[in-house]
């Protein structure tokens, strides 16, 4: 079984962070897993979202993930660190412009209430 694994499944040092990805892909086994954990997806579902990959590549990523469920949930607990830590040194300029657009609507509203 880990023999057919390994035909799906490569790490190449240089490459995707040098992360365990799909075999002629820039997928990696991570973005597998979370694409069926924080999307729900299917592996039919990823597959049509990425015809690229055939269903015995996303089994073969989720296999290896099982194999080796620590490492990947530590790549993606990283992945996710250093995401939140980007979004708090650049914030979005668009949520804040939405942020203080609801807050004026809401002020209006309260506004409008006391007054009636």
């Amino acid at each position: 079984m880990k023999s057919n694994i390994r035909e799906h499944v490569e790490i190449t040092p240089g490459v995707s962070g040098g992360k365990p990805r799909i075999a002629g892909h820039r997928i990696r086994v991570m973005d597998i897993v979370l694409w069926q954990t924080k999307c729900g997806w299917s592996p039919d579902e990823i597959v049509s979202q990425f015809p690229q990959l055939s269903l015995a590549d996303v089994h073969a990523a989720l296999a290896y993930y099982w194999d080796h469920k620590e490492e990947i949930e530590a790549d993606i607990r990283s992945a996710e660190e250093i995401e939140a830590k980007s979004r708090r040194k650049h914030p979005s300029i668009l949520k804040g412009k939405l942020e203080t657009r609801q807050s004026e609507v809401l002020s209006r509203r309260t506004y409008s209430k006391s007054r009636g």
